[in-house]
């Protein structure tokens, strides 16, 4: 019977460790790809392949007649400053900040550096990568939000992209069921969309600003998840961090 429950357990091992090799196998290959199509945008940019574009989606955001009015009433345009500022240093670091306080005090430390460097690493790459691109802010229109670096790639959309989807996902394995596995995915998913679109709204980037955000963001994100999927299997970050939450139910 021992040994019967030996090879159960070893049976069940097994099992997990090709589960999480296929997962991580996956996810590096979706990041592999959003960062193919990072730099292939990049170079489109550099070579002003997408400047056509990008003036007729961002001047279709704005009054024809008055370039400084976006479309929309006013308080859309307040409702765009709002959910621009979820995309902000400021706001991220708060947020990541207590993540990272949330794991630490729940006696879960290496989750909580893993958190800690994903949020901090995005803030990094999106400051090298501006560094690097320099290219300059939109002028068509005036700006809704004062910005004080250059256009490529969105700032906001990158930081936003990897700190939500790294929260959302690590969110996600602390609950029991599928639906709300997809909620927690879900609105980290709608919170880094609209980040990005408000920020062309708001006149302060181009779409493919925006959009290469978006992917390397997203790639940063899968990167980390990757890793921490492999330093799981192999005992580095607690276990805890893929296990849900039991939920307890009253009789």
């Amino acid at each position: 019977m021992v040994e019967s429950d030996k090879q159960s357990v070893a049976s069940e091992s097994l099992a997990a460790h090709r589960r999480w090799t296929w997962s991580a196998l996956v996810l590096a290959a979706i990041s592999a790809g959003l960062a193919v199509g990072f730099f292939s945008l990049s170079r489109a940019v550099v070579r002003g392949s997408t400047g056509d574009l990008d003036e007729r989606i961002l001047l279709a955001m704005r009054q024809p007649d008055n370039l400084a009015d976006p479309i929309g009433p006013r308080w859309v345009e307040e409702v765009g400053r709002d959910v621009t500022a979820l995309g902000g240093v400021a706001v991220l670091s708060l947020i990541s900040a207590t993540a990272v306080a949330f794991f630490w005090l729940a006696s879960m430390r290496r989750a909580a550096v893993y958190v800690g460097i994903a949020s901090v690493g995005a803030i990094l790459l999106a400051t090298v990568l501006k560094q690097s691109f320099d290219r300059p802010r939109p002028d068509l229109v005036p700006h809704g939000s004062v910005v004080y670096t250059s256009s490529f790639p969105s700032g906001h959309s990158t930081m936003a992209a990897a700190v939500y989807l790294t929260l959302g996902m690590v969110a996600s394995r602390f609950v029991p069921h599928w639906r709300l596995k997809v909620l927690l995915i879900g609105v980290a998913i709608l919170v880094t969309g609209a980040v990005g679109v408000s920020r062309v709204y708001l006149g302060v980037h181009w779409p493919s600003d925006v959009l290469a955000g978006w992917a390397v963001g997203t790639s940063w994100a899968l990167v980390c998840w990757c890793v921490t999927i492999w330093l799981q299997d192999h005992g580095v970050i607690e276990q805890d961090l893929g296990h849900p939450v039991e939920v307890n139910r009253v009789a």
